[in-house]
This record gives structure tokens, C-alpha cells and sequence, in this order.
């Protein structure tokens, strides 16, 4: 009997978590695409500095339209806090990612060092995110300390999924607003891929708050 409302709440909340965190993760991917734009017209030096100032751009996005609906749910988690923590994260994502997986210098490293170095930054680009974002869910959540992996998991799913949209479709040769394009749809696709995920692991970290509004509780 109890169910049947708690279910419904479980499901409002995790269609909301995917409708509004896929939204904001494609609005926030639009700021790498511009500044993939930008630098093709500035020259390479300004790609590094141009795709981490959007990446923090992005994360910013990002930690807005997820926290909106947090708040739902746990009315005590700093709108503030999470939106610079998770723009922050990002800021280290794209910046680990850029200097290793785009960088020429690396791609010439022999394939030992080549492979241990880019374990090493796909580990901090996957969990950048959620152990940063957990620094204020522990305060609020028990057993927060599964968002650090349950975020990784969202972010290499939503990653490959991007990867395997875009790549085939990529071509030498193209308009630039053809790769954009790509790029875009191929962010879509992985920006719900990571909400689906993220907003499952979320349902599942928060079992004993659904017959009322979350209350903070300092647990890890």
C-alpha cells in the first residue's frame, strides 16, 4: 500500500533527474563546442586554455539543473557549493583529459608508459566529478561514498556512448559545422546515457527519504 506512493515519488524523481540533467549536460557541452570553434580561428595555442574555461562552463551548467532537483529531495544541499564543486571537477577533467589523451607528446611515449599514465587520467577524469560533488552529498546522504563510483560509471557509459555515436560519423575533410554537428548529437546521446545512470544510482542513495523531505545527515 505504502509502495505504491513511494514508488511514484522514486519514478517522478528519476524521470526529472534524466529530463533536466540531460538538458543541462547538452546545454553545458555547447561551450566546448564553441570553444572547439573558437580556437580552430585563434590558432592551436588557445585550444588548451579556450576548452577548460568551458569545461568549467559546462560544470557549472551541469551542477545547476542537477542540483534543482536535488533540492527536491534534500533541501539542505548548497545550490552554491555543488555548482562550483562540480565546475571545478570538470575544470580537472578536461584539463587531466587535454595534457594526456590530446596531447602529441604523450601519444609519442612508448606504449608501457603511454598506457600507465592513461589509466591514471581516465581513473581522474571518470571520478573528478562525483568525488568532488561528494564532498557536500556526504553531509546529506548516508553512504554517499557510492556516488564517487556510481558517477564514474555514468561518465564511462555517457563517454562511450559518445565515442561510439561520433567517431564512424567523424571524417578527414569535413565542414567544420558538419563536425560540430556530430559532436552535438553525440553529446545528446551521452548526456542522457549519464543521467539514466547517475539518476539510478541517486534513487538508490537515497532509500529512507522518500516518505518525507531529505534531512542532513553527516555520514560518508
Amino acid at each position: 500500500m505504502a509502495d505504491g506512493p513511494v514508488a511514484t515519488r522514486r519514478n517522478t524523481f528519476l524521470a526529472q533527474w534524466v529530463g533536466w540533467v540531460s538538458l543541462g549536460e547538452s546545454l553545458g557541452f555547447l561551450a566546448p563546442a564553441l570553444a572547439q570553434s573558437a580556437s580552430a580561428a585563434l590558432g592551436p595555442a588557445a585550444a588548451v586554455p579556450l576548452l577548460v574555461l568551458a569545461g568549467f562552463v559546462e560544470g557549472a551548467v551541469l551542477g545547476w539543473f542537477q542540483v534543482r532537483v536535488l533540492r527536491t529531495r534534500l533541501p539542505g544541499v548548497s545550490a552554491r557549493r555543488w555548482v562550483l564543486l562540480t565546475a571545478a571537477a570538470a575544470v580537472v577533467a578536461w584539463a587531466v583529459a587535454l595534457l594526456t589523451f590530446s596531447n602529441e607528446g604523450w601519444q609519442g611515449w612508448p606504449a608501457p608508459a603511454q598506457a600507465a599514465t592513461g589509466a591514471v587520467a581516465a581513473v581522474v577524469v571518470l571520478v573528478s566529478i562525483g568525488l568532488a560533488q561528494w564532498v557536500e552529498l556526504r553531509h546529506h546522504a548516508p553512504q554517499a561514498w557510492r556516488w564517487v563510483a556510481g558517477s564514474a560509471a555514468a561518465w564511462a557509459a555517457g563517454l562511450g556512448v559518445f565515442m561510439a555515436a561520433a567517431t564512424p560519423l567523424w571524417q578527414p575533410g569535413q565542414e567544420l559545422w558538419l563536425v560540430a554537428a556530430i559532436g552535438i548529437g553525440a553529446a545528446i546521446l551521452m548526456a542522457v546515457a549519464m543521467a539514466v545512470v547517475t539518476g539510478l544510482v541517486m534513487v538508490r542513495l537515497l532509500p529512507t527519504t522518500w516518505g518525507t523531505a531529505g534531512q542532513r545527515r553527516p555520514e560518508g
